[in-house]
């Protein structure tokens, strides 16, 4: 059996290959003639969660601007690759969408990485003291 099929086949397993990191970055994000604003809940080298009551389908691309503190603005492509719907009954208490970054440049990976290092740096458990 290969190692992907053993990891996708085991319950309760991790599937992602990139490691994600909690975030709280402001996200504006855009299709067709539609902008909204929400929040990165979560980031890795590959894609972001994003809290929203009304996520896009799966499958729509959208146009994603987010930046951290003090830094340029990144303008990405992603494409949603799953949704959590909100429910009746509010017995969903993370509604969003998982992202996926598609059609990066080398500049947009870079400084996607960068990004990524920083949050996981400031989440380090030695950091904790600092």
């Amino acid at each position: 059996m290969s190692e992907r099929r053993r990891r996708t086949s085991t319950p309760g397993t991790e599937r992602r290959s990139h490691p994600r990191f909690e975030a709280h970055l402001e996200v504006d994000y855009a299709h067709g003639d539609t902008f909204l604003f929400a929040y990165v809940e979560n980031i890795s080298e590959m894609g972001i969660f994003v809290r929203t009551d009304d996520p896009a389908r799966v499958g729509t691309r959208l146009t994603l601007r987010f930046s951290p503190r003090d830094a340029e603005p990144l303008l990405l492509q992603g494409e949603v690759v799953w949704i959590n719907p909100v429910r009746p009954g509010g017995d969903n208490p993370n509604p969003g969408m998982g992202i996926r970054f598609v059609e990066l440049s080398a500049d947009q990976r870079e400084r996607l990485v960068e990004l990524v290092r920083t949050v996981a740096y400031l989440q380090a458990p030695d950091r904790a003291n600092d």
